[in-house]
């Protein structure tokens, strides 16, 4: 059956159903794998376990402890506008690794090696700061 163009009865609708089908397709996948960057954002900066938080007004210091190795990062309350930033690690009897800058998010990570040693972390994030004192000993 055609209609006086010559084409094919119906043959518009079955385009549109075949689009719709690939846009609700498309929709249904990002619905169930997310856009990508949400699993990116929610890992941990340093590998190991948490082993200490020292949150403060602008930001928060997070310690994390993996065997003899030692990490920290800073990481701002509200991310967003670049802002003096900073993150020190150091072992007893070392000297401290240092990122700083201006960031949107975090400064560091940082990473020591403990070896049993105390180890201290003091983060900056807009002029306020938080020190741990030593640590993990």
């Amino acid at each position: 059956m055609f209609d006086g163009a010559g084409h094919r009865r119906g043959s518009r609708t079955v385009r549109a159903l075949a689009r719709g089908l690939a846009v609700l397709t498309a929709a249904s996948a990002l619905a169930v794998i997310g856009p990508g960057t949400g699993a990116a954002q929610a890992a941990a900066p340093c590998p190991g376990r948490l082993a200490k938080s020292a949150p403060f007004t602008t930001g928060e210091l997070r310690v994390y402890q993996n065997g003899g190795q030692v990490c920290a990062v800073t990481v701002a309350r509200n991310p967003g506008a670049r802002r003096a930033m900073k993150v020190s690690l150091q072992p007893r009897g070392g000297r401290a690794v240092v990122d700083e800058g201006r960031f949107t998010r975090q400064a560091g990570p940082v990473t020591v090696q403990s070896r049993g040693r105390c180890v201290r972390a003091s983060g900056t994030v807009a002029g306020v700061s938080r020190s741990t004192g030593w640590i993990l000993c």
